[in-house]
């Protein structure tokens, strides 16, 4: 009797930690650290230094809880695509560890936590900027276009560019071309870092019956459009130094990987030349390159503040 009674809150204590480990996980907690390598470095660069401790924590608490809120909400819309692919199918919703009902109120409650938090402790502007971000992720990006066109993730990953802008929002409180320009960069590079993983995946994005790109057209097209979108955002990085009077750290950091990042996406191609197809064609060697690229380039922006 009396181990049954001590079982029982370890129990308990087991199904709660299971929960909030689900909820969690609804918020995607590996896509939002790639949001916060974008958001951290433009408030140095907006500060020109170190910003002020509490808005810079405060945008970062409640970008994090904007992201989770955009994420939980996609969860909530695509939980009969992540049941359907092998990448998604552990997700919380697909496994029946969440109800629907319970993801749809907890993405909501935490938008709302995340455009309060940011209006009310930082700035309305960076708090509109959130909810901007939320609404086109939810109702452009995921109800809209992810279904219908393969062009949805070029579009769609404007919400993905957004943490830059509240970023910069937070600090100055306003928007100015710099973070235009580092828009601009994420926006290049979505697509082919997100076109490369769906071509690891082609199969499970056929079976959902979303039409990414490489879905609907040749790997030889995919790598093609990679490219031009990987040129574009080297040239859109370099922007940044005339733009923002960077010292010279930055232009040489961007300009170094900038190359490695071209050098990998060409590597695609000439295997596709070399008639290599599916998993010999190592689109997760790009995939990984261009995470790295995104970080590092990222971090030169918060250094070169710092030194300037």
């Amino acid at each position: 009797m009396e181990a049954a009674a001590q079982a029982r809150p370890l129990s308990g204590h087991r199904a709660v930690g299971t929960v909030i480990k689900a909820y969690v996980a609804l918020t995607k907690p590996r896509i939002i650290e790639l949001l916060l390598i974008t958001t951290l470095p433009v408030m140095f660069l907006a500060a020109r230094g170190l910003p002020a401790l509490w808005p810079a924590v405060a945008t970062l608490v409640f970008g994090t809880l904007s992201a989770g809120s955009a994420n939980a909400l996609n969860c909530y819309i695509d939980r009969d695509i992540d049941a359907a692919m092998r990448r998604t199918r552990r997700r919380p919703l697909a496994r029946h560890e969440v109800s629907p009902r319970g993801a749809l109120v907890f993405g909501v409650v935490l938008g709302a936590l995340a455009t309060l938090g940011l209006g009310l402790s930082v700035n309305w502007l960076a708090g509109l900027l959130s909810l901007a971000a939320i609404l086109f992720y939810v109702f452009v990006y995921s109800l809209l276009l992810k279904r219908r066109t393969s062009q949805n993730v070029v579009w769609g990953g404007i919400a993905g560019c957004m943490p830059v802008l509240i970023g910069w929002a937070g600090i100055t409180g306003r928007l100015d071309w710099a973070p235009l320009v580092l828009f601009g960069v994420v926006f290049f590079w979505t697509p082919p870092h997100t076109w490369t993983l769906a071509m690891r995946y082609r199969e499970d994005y056929a079976a959902a019956e979303v039409p990414m790109l490489p879905v609907v057209a040749t790997e030889r097209r995919v790598v093609l459009e990679s490219i031009a979108y990987t040129w574009a955002t080297v040239a859109c990085s370099l922007l940044l130094w005339p733009v923002a009077g960077t010292t010279l750290l930055y232009p040489a950091v961007a300009v170094v990987l900038g190359a490695a990042c071209l050098w990998e996406v060409h590597r695609l191609l000439a295997r596709v030349n070399a008639g290599k197809t599916g998993v010999a064609l190592r689109p997760m060697r790009f995939f990984h390159w261009s995470n790295a690229y995104l970080a590092l380039l990222f971090l030169a922006v918060a250094v070169d503040s710092l030194l300037a």
